[in-house]
């Protein structure tokens, strides 16, 4: 299967944007580089995966380092709490997971 990377991050975007609705403002161009880079990311993996230069695991760390980078930035947002930034990391993911794991053949978000 091919992923459309641009639809991942529009995707992605879109569902960071609804938790994030009255923040949206100051969250957009962080959420937009970060999540961005996220799509970029898992493009690498799946690039990496068909040459067989990367495992499970380590795609697995990789995104969570992706996630975690993204959670900080977000947090450095005024008055967005922890909660508010997991629900709209975890909407962004979830939006995209069953076709990222599906097209790589692994489970990484």
């Amino acid at each position: 299967m091919e992923l459309n990377y641009e639809q991942l991050f529009s995707e992605m975007l879109n569902a960071a944007k609804s938790v994030l609705n009255k923040h949206w403002k100051n969250a957009k161009p962080f959420a937009e580089k970060h999540f961005k880079s996220l799509t970029e990311n898992i493009q690498l993996i799946a690039e990496l995966k068909l040459r067989n230069e990367i495992t499970e695991e380590q795609a697995k760390l990789q995104i969570d380092v992706q996630k975690d980078a993204i959670q900080m930035v977000l947090l450095t947002i005024e008055g967005l709490s922890i909660l508010a930034v997991e629900a709209a990391i975890n909407a962004a993911i979830d939006v995209v997971k069953g076709t990222v794991n599906t097209a790589i053949g692994w489970t990484i978000l």
